[in-house]
């Protein structure tokens, strides 16, 4: 079962041209519509084809495939590297920062944990 969360569908760069896609199945799939990887209801991220490279944990801590804490996104859409400097913001209208608050990208309709992940492990907002 995927996470309501994960029922939206866009993920766009700061000149809002969509970067990725997020089907219901948690699917995560590039403009292109190439599927890129996916999130499972346990939070575990995979690449596209199926391998383990990371999970988002329900506290907000994002580790890479072997555990290792990566990073953190806090309750207020604060986005932490690994050593808690912040890095980027996802506000609750779906703007995505960087560290230094120029847009990067918006997504609709997207958990903020899981925007986080795409953030982390598929570069949806370069």
């Amino acid at each position: 079962m995927v996470p309501a969360a994960l029922k939206a569908q866009v993920v766009q760069d700061g000149n809002y041209r969509t970067s990725a896609h997020v089907r219901s199945d948690g699917t995560i799939m590039d403009g292109n519509y190439r599927t890129i990887g996916h999130v499972k209801s346990d939070g575990t991220v995979q690449d596209g084809s199926y391998r383990t490279i990371g999970h988002i944990k329900s506290d907000g801590t994002v580790q890479d495939g072997s555990y290792r804490t990566i990073g953190h996104v806090k309750s207020d859409g604060t986005v932490q590297d690994g050593s808690y400097r912040t890095i980027g913001h996802i506000k609750s209208d779906g703007t995505v920062q960087d560290g230094n608050y120029r847009t990067i990208g918006h997504v609709k309709g997207v958990d903020w944990k899981y925007s986080a992940a795409l953030l982390f492990f598929f570069g949806a907002f370069k």
